[in-house]
């Protein structure tokens, strides 16, 4: 196993997003180090719009690196309330911080959107090898 930091109170998805539950039904989502660190230098991030509906499994945007273009996912149904603006002008927030500052989008939970359909930090390490 990497170096590569999974903090234990989020929950994960096989497409390596990571998702932080918050209050009032409002999750926050990102990439998890795994994703940035094989993405390289991340140049540009395009987000959802504040007010899409999206599906679990929706593409919602793309992560631009120096190597490669990656689809950004849904990893639940709901929808957009806010989205990380400061990605716009430091992109490279991703790969320096992505469980920080590097944050992608808020979703606001559809009804019967369930963080237990995701898989918790032992799941998604066991996922890499």
């Amino acid at each position: 196993m990497s170096d590569l930091d999974y903090p234990d109170d989020l929950h994960y998805t096989t497409d390596h997003e990571w998702v932080r539950e918050g209050a009032d039904g409002v999750v926050r989502v990102g990439i998890t180090a795994f994703a940035q660190d094989a993405l390289g230098d991340v140049v540009y991030v395009s987000l959802p719009e504040v007010g899409d509906s999206v599906a679990a499994g929706d593409s919602v945007g793309e992560v631009e690196s120096t190597k490669s273009v990656s689809d950004l996912y849904s990893p639940l149904a709901g929808e957009v309330v806010t989205v990380n603006e400061a990605l716009d002008a430091t992109p490279e927030l991703v790969n320096s911080d992505p469980y920080g500052e590097g944050w992608m989008y808020e979703l606001r939970l559809a009804e019967g959107a369930s963080l237990g359909d995701l898989q918790d930090v032992a799941a998604y390490i066991a996922s890499l090898d």
